[in-house]
């Protein structure tokens, strides 16, 4: 079995356990309410408010887990499940949603670039596949098909990499103002910060994949070309 296969399948392993886990600290914490009655609204409302920003919406979306910032509409759209729930959860979600409002409000450099990648990696998504597919086939005869295509997934990677210090920095807030503020207690606290250390490993493990993945498709170019 070759290097990349074993990547592969432990990355995949990886993020089956993380993403079961995730799934089910999020069922389990959101059965478990806070001190005072606040709803994932309320919690967001009041960050921001403390935060000295007053430009930033907070909605509620469909889906499950499908909470995130809008920098370009200065949205935190929380789902239906955190929106209206006065769990530690729905606490811990939309502290952290925030945390991404705080970010963008401070000027916050690891978002810039992450805000700055989107538009090129919103384009190159869509051609990607197509140029490494043609690459591959045509390794031989236009091996520079192939550096292209390596070359546009790296930006995919490298928005991976770049998500990590966001999405762990905007829990870091997050967990910071909840206890500063009493929202959550000693009692209730570690399990805001299960739910949230959970939801960062998802992004550990989509790093990992793309990293395993570009690491393939530089061992396909490299053992190609030298045929």
């Amino acid at each position: 079995m070759s290097l990349y296969w074993v990547l592969f399948i432990g990355v995949s392993l990886l993020s089956f356990i993380v993403q079961s886990v995730l799934q089910s600290r999020f069922n389990k914490y959101s059965q478990i309410p806070i001190d005072g009655g606040l709803t994932g609204r309320d919690v967001a409302e009041r960050m921001l408010r403390e935060h000295g920003i007053y430009d930033v919406q907070v909605t509620c979306i469909p889906g499950a887990l499908t909470d995130h910032y809008d920098p370009t509409k200065k949205t935190v759209n929380l789902s239906e499940a955190v929106y209206g729930s006065n769990s530690v959860m729905a606490a811990a979600v939309a502290a952290h949603e925030c945390g991404h409002a705080v970010q963008h409000a401070v000027g916050y450099l690891p978002l810039k670039m992450r805000s700055a990648l989107v538009p090129v990696v919103s384009f190159s998504s869509k051609i990607m596949i197509w140029v490494l597919l043609a690459g591959m086939l045509l390794l031989k005869v236009f091996p520079g098909l192939m550096l292209a295509g390596i070359a546009l997934f790296a930006l995919t990677t490298l928005f991976s990499v770049v998500t990590l210090p966001v999405e762990i920095n905007a829990s870091s807030r997050a967990l910071a103002w909840l206890n500063q503020t009493g929202i959550t207690n000693y009692s209730n606290h570690p399990y805001a910060q299960k739910a949230l250390r959970s939801a960062a490993y998802t992004y550990v493990v989509a790093a990992l994949s793309s990293l395993a993945t570009l690491f393939y498709y530089i061992m396909l170019f490299t053992g190609g070309s030298r045929r």
